[in-house]
């Protein structure tokens, strides 16, 4: 278990990552500039979404396409790979939907325990 030579340790999961998931649905209907990524992810600060789409860039989640233009035109597109997460965070966002309640009890409970 855990050992450094299995091919998942190697494997971005980045998918865990709190913004991830979100500039998959914001990249899901076709390429946006940051600021329109950043208009529905208005609680995330520049720099950390910067350093998610850099992040995703990196591992092959997204393209990155700067336009010679004044002002200058950056565009964010998801890959075939980014896309392949649709998927996944379509099954996560099912399985909030349907346990929500459960969670939000289980986390009331842990908090009245510490009370």
């Amino acid at each position: 278990m855990f050992d450094p030579a299995c091919p998942s340790s190697a494997v971005p999961i980045r998918i865990g990552d709190k913004w991830t998931a979100m500039v998959v649905l914001c990249l899901a209907d076709g390429p946006r500039r940051f600021s329109e990524i950043r208009v529905p992810l208005r609680r995330v600060t520049p720099k950390v979404l910067t350093e998610t789409l850099r992040a995703m860039e990196r591992d092959g989640m997204l393209t990155r396409t700067a336009y010679p233009e004044i002002p200058p035109r950056v565009v964010y597109e998801l890959t075939d790979l980014g896309r392949s997460l649709l998927d996944l965070v379509d099954a996560c966002r099912k399985w909030g939907d349907a346990h929500l309640s459960e969670v939000l009890a289980a986390r009331a409970a842990h908090q009245n325990q510490d009370a």
